[in-house]
């Protein structure tokens, strides 16, 4: 309103918001306008208490902010403010946000401009415009503002009210101006009555030095980006940016009255942190603006000024054309140099410090853009007619022109790269080779590597070329060295590998290696290690060297030619039997040469393993001769048909195949075959293991008859194998027979113990008469006869004890008995007597005595019963006896104090009766004859023994017992002779003796007297009066003595085991063996023939 007041109100006329703004009806409001835009009121915040001269730096990733986030840089004491980066949202953002983005620009005739929200607050300061605003209006979606009035033109300003220049003058005053939709059109109407229609062309203001790209942005603001790592920098200086130049770490901004000189905080390549470091307030004109380490270049039309920072002149260049383009080139700080074109077709080299310029060339066309390459030897020039001509700047010969360009970069690594722009392509160039073109929009700007930056619209792009094509250009050349620097700058793992293969085969090794290396080939590189070896040692044949980078790449029949040709035709035939290929390799055989293929046709046999077919190989192997591989592989596939095939046709000399025939034969479960392999190589010993390995005793034993030498090869794994199976008695024979007697002994030994222990005494007993038995055996050896007699005759006592003790046990053991009262009565006597002092382990004297003691009473021997109870009382007695024999011992006292005269045992030597408790043990009271007991019913049994007369041999006894003479009549006479050591009983015979009287009988009734055993020793006259039946013979071997024993009552049968010699009533033994099926004391059946 006219009174400064603005009244909002909906679309029915309502108010809604009433502002009331300073001043009043002193500065009527003429003109307003709503933003367009609802993207643009961050860039008012907090900018209420900015000066106009404060420098704003925001650090950004996209372009337009979302979020600022104060921050202050000591800089000369600007205020910066640094911008995280945030991904725009179009979202609300509270609840206020619709209000904010509706933003009315005000214009009164208080000659200043306002922004206000749609709630009545004020956005930011008013802004001062020195003339009465008539008209106001947005321009380019409310990106700027349109302002006309009392100063007779339409001038441009920045959304935040920043004059920015003018758009038209008039004649009069401008009341209204409106710009046309989404286009850059704008039509004034003035006070006089005229329409003015201007466009408004924003041109683009920039700068750019290698990575580093500045440039406007909004008319007010300059971002600098980073074009390798894509960093922005948005820096705000809230006046129209008029010219921008880049170098180094420097960055110049002009503005209307001033040049701003900004430098990087750090050295670092990615510091994008810009501080102010000069000021020159002072208003220059000028068509270009270029920066320098200390130094600022203004260019006026024809003319160049180098200002130092703080605005003093220091040269002045004059040329004779206009500037039309103008670069650094680098140099040291101070001295650097500049590149110019003028428009006459001139182009110079000036130096900072230097007054004169250096007139490089002069072409015959403007020029309108220039770069010099790395090496400063070549330059590239644009002229106006879009011709990019490129100069040897030593020689100033043009080397080569290109049409369509607008611009042109030399690439800053590679020497001969460059890059030129026009007509919407890319093109690259390499050298004097063919332009590669590729479509792209804009203007080239910089080459750095594989990097084209390139300038479209406003925007700059860091575009990623692949080399690829310039390096196949030199590839095709065969320039191996260039077109490595080239894949330098960036080409794919294919290229790499492309160019390796190129220049393995151009013989570059150098190279071939480096561009292995890029692609990790390590094969590769092995080879060109290896060629580099060869070359060392002296080696220069090339066709050899390429024939072996033919062969690792696949040609393989180039490989051979080159082989062949450099003579090595043996390398050829090697590759192609490597390869399997072995119909090409026989092309390369010798001259029938048989070595030559006998390789070939193994090799192809290995080939056919390799491949599965181990049929097809054994052929081969068996006509090339490697039988070994053939057998190999028929036995790990298990072909015994081919196996023994093989092994028959073998001569018996080749004993490597045999024995590798004969073992696959063994391990096939093939025996036999084995058996007939290791005979026809004569080989007894291996087929006494085959026998062995695989149990085959019967052949084994029959091989062991025919060669005894093999003995002990074949009986002690068969003990061994008998012991295994628990089989150990036939694992002591077995030992035996083998001649490992410590074995044997050992074996039995062990079974004995464990029989011992486990209270098998009847196994104890048989196992100590098999002990007592081997000891005899090793008698028979001088050395140790007279230890192993000891032993002998230990053993056979304890075997005697253990097989008697067994009934007894089993009798306190087992409930019910199967042995009669008497034979446990003799036994119980018979042990009781034999006993040593020292009781046998296992044995209990209580048991024994127990048992007397119960069937002593039960058969009448009280007294016999009494004194067993006796010694029982000073014994330790098990629990479970204890009752029994407590009992026993009170009843024993009813009884009366004598034994029955049934029981008494009677000496039939001597005919005397002896007591039941014996002192001098199992022997006569009287003539001390020795007992002889049954080994069942343990009676005593009627037998005297008796020795030969000296000079009697055992065959001349058996000789005249066998004649069983008749006896005639004689008087005997019986001759007692005395000597020191001994008695001896003879009988004599006279001449004049009649009677027929039996010796024996005659000696059995004489009164013997003495207390030393006195033996019956007969003559040859008794031995022939004797019948064979009523003498037995103990046949013991070498190195004892047979024994004879004289039945006295032939009537009464005694049978006498062959092995083991115990005696026995016969009615008894053979109860016993139709029983056991064997001798119940040496278990010998009794189908076995005798010893």
């Amino acid at each position: 309103m006219f009174n400064g007041i603005i009244s909002i109100r909906n679309k029915n006329g309502e108010e809604k918001v009433k502002i009331e703004r300073p001043g009043g009806s002193l500065s009527p409001i003429w003109s307003i306008c709503w933003n367009p835009s609802s993207r643009w009121e961050s860039f008012w915040m907090n900018r209420e208490n900015e000066d106009a001269e404060d420098v704003i730096v925001n650090r950004y990733i996209q372009e337009i902010p979302s979020t600022l986030k104060s921050a202050v840089y000591s800089s000369q004491g600007s205020e910066a403010e640094e911008e995280e980066p945030e991904e725009e949202d179009d979202s609300p953002r509270d609840d206020n946000l619709e209000e904010r983005n509706d933003i009315l620009a005000v214009a009164d005739w208080g000659q200043k401009v306002s922004f206000y929200q749609l709630s009545g607050k004020q956005i930011g300061k008013d802004r001062a415009l020195n003339f009465d605003p008539c008209c106001i209006s947005y321009f380019t979606k409310g990106e700027y503002i349109l302002l006309g009035g009392s100063d007779k033109q339409v001038s441009l300003f920045t959304k935040d009210g920043v004059r920015l220049g003018t758009v038209g003058e008039q004649n009069s005053w401008v009341w209204t101006c409106q710009a046309k939709p989404d286009s850059n059109y704008v039509v004034v109407g003035c006070q006089d009555g005229t329409i003015s229609f201007y466009q408004l062309i924003f041109s683009t203001v920039h700068g750019l030095y290698k990575d580093r790209y500045a440039y406007r942005d909004s008319m007010t603001d300059v971002i600098v980006q980073h074009l390798i790592t894509e960093q922005k920098v948005r820096i705000k200086c809230k006046e129209l940016v008029k010219k921008i130049a880049i170098y180094r770490n420097r960055l110049a901004i002009q503005l209307p009255e001033k040049i701003l000189i900004y430098e990087l905080y750090s050295e670092d390549l990615s510091d994008m942190h810009y501080r102010v470091k000069e000021k020159i307030i002072k208003k220059f004109e000028c068509n270009l603006l270029v920066v320098c380490a200390n130094h600022i270049i203004l260019c006026q039309e024809k003319r160049l000024q180098c200002l130092s920072f703080s605005g003093v002149k220091e040269r002045e260049w004059q040329m004779e054309s206009l500037i039309r383009y103008i670069k650094v080139i680098g140099g040291p700080p101070g001295r650097e140099g500049l590149l110019v074109g003028l428009k006459n077709g001139q182009i110079l080299k000036i130096f900072v410090d230097n007054l004169f310029a250096i007139v490089l060339l002069k072409q015959a066309t403007a020029v309108r853009c220039l770069d010099m390459s790395a090496s400063r030897k070549k330059l590239a020039v644009v002229d106006e007619n879009d011709t990019c001509l490129v100069y040897d700047i030593d020689t100033k010969e043009l080397l080569f022109q290109e049409p369509n360009a607008n611009s042109v970069a030399w690439n800053t690594q590679c020497e001969d790269m460059l890059c030129f722009s026009g007509g919407g392509y890319l093109n690259i160039k390499a050298s004097t080779f063919p332009v590669h073109r590729q479509k792209l929009q804009g203007f080239v700007v910089g080459y750095n590597g594989s990097k084209i930056f390139c300038l479209h619209v406003f925007s700059i792009s860091a575009v990623e070329v692949p080399q690829s094509a310039p390096m196949y250009q030199y590839l095709d050349r065969k320039l191996f060295k260039e077109a490595y620097q080239i894949a330098c700058l960036g080409v794919t793992d294919t290229d790499w590998r492309e160019l390796a293969m190129e220049a393995l085969e151009g013989l570059d090794f150098e190279t071939a290696k480096k561009a292995f290396i890029r692609v990790q080939d390590l094969r590769y590189l092995e080879l060109i290690s290896s060629i580099e070896e060869r070359k060392k040692r002296g080696e220069t044949n090339n066709d050899l060297f390429l024939a072996d980078v033919f062969s690792y790449q696949g040609k393989f029949h180039e490989a051979a030619k080159l082989y062949k040709r450099s003579g090595h035709e043996n390398l050829a035939l090697e590759m192609y039997t490597d390869l399997c290929m072995f119909e090409y390799a026989k092309d390369f055989l010798g001259s029938g040469d048989p070595k030559e293929t006998k390789m070939l046709i193994t090799k192809q046999a290995d080939w056919a393993r390799n491949i599965k077919e181990p049929k097809a190989a054994v052929e081969m192997y068996i006509s090339a001769g490697e039988h070994v591989k053939a057998i190999e592989i028929c036995g790990d596939h298990g072909w015994v048909d081919m196996l023994i095939d093989i092994a028959r046709k073998l001569d018996k000399a080749e004993r490597e195949p045999l024995l590798l025939c004969a073992t696959y034969l063994k391990k096939l479960d093939s025996p036999g075959y084995a058996a007939e392999t290791y005979l026809k190589m004569g080989d007894l010993k291996s087929l006494v293991q085959l026998h062995v390995e695989t149990q085959r005793w019967d052949e084994a034993f029959a091989l062991g008859e025919k060669h005894p030498e093999f003995k002990d090869d074949i009986y002690m794994p068969y003990a061994q194998w008998l012991a295994e199976n628990d089989r150990f008695e036939e694992a002591q024979k077995a030992f035996h027979k083998a001649g490992r007697q410590r074995e044997a002994v050992q074996v039995l030994e062990q079974l004995t113990n464990n029989a011992v222990a486990e209270s098998r005494f009847n196994d104890a007993a048989y196992y100590y008469w098999m002990l007592s038995m081997q000891c005899l055996d090793i008698a028979q050896d001088p050395a140790q006869k007279d230890t192993m007699l000891g032993k002998f005759y230990h053993f056979q006592r304890l075997a005697e004890l253990y097989h008697g003790y067994h009934a007894i046990h089993r009798h306190t053991e087992d409930p019910f008995s199967v042995h009669r009262p008497e034979t446990l009565f003799n036994i119980s006597r018979f042990l009781l007597h034999s006993l040593p002092k020292d009781t046998p382990s296992g044995i209990s004297k209580v048991k024994i005595l127990f048992t007397l003691a119960k069937q002593s009473k039960a058969l009448g021997a009280y007294r016999l019963a009494r004194h067993a109870y006796d010694k029982l009382r000073g014994l330790y007695i098990p629990a479970r006896f204890q009752k029994s024999i407590e009992l026993g011992t009170l009843t024993i006292r009813a009884k009366p104090f004598h034994d029955s005269e049934e029981l008494v045992p009677l000496c039939y030597r001597c005919s005397t009766n002896n007591p039941l408790l014996n002192n001098l043990g199992n022997v006569c009271i009287n003539c001390r004859q020795p007992f002889i007991f049954s080994a069942s019913s343990y009676d005593v049994l009627h037998l005297v023994e008796f020795y030969l007369e000296e000079g009697i041999t055992d065959e001349e006894a058996i000789s005249l017992i066998d004649l069983e003479v008749l006896r005639p009549k004689r008087d005997d006479r019986q001759l007692e002779i005395a000597n020191n050591s001994s008695q001896i009983l003879r009988l004599v015979e006279t001449k004049d003796s009649i009677g027929d009287e039996d010796p024996f009988t005659a000696k059995l009734s004489f009164e013997q007297g003495g207390s030393e055993f006195v033996p019956v020793v007969v003559s040859r006259l008794v031995l022939r009066s004797m019948s064979r039946r009523d003498v037995l013979i103990k046949r013991w071997p070498p190195p004892l003595r047979w024994q004879y024993f004289r039945s006295l009552l032939p009537d009464a049968s005694i049978t006498m085991c062959p092995s083991c010699f115990q005696m026995f009533h016969s009615e008894d033994y053979e109860l016993l063996v139709l029983q056991h099926g064997c001798c119940p004391y040496c278990r010998r059946c009794k189908d076995d023939p005798g010893p």
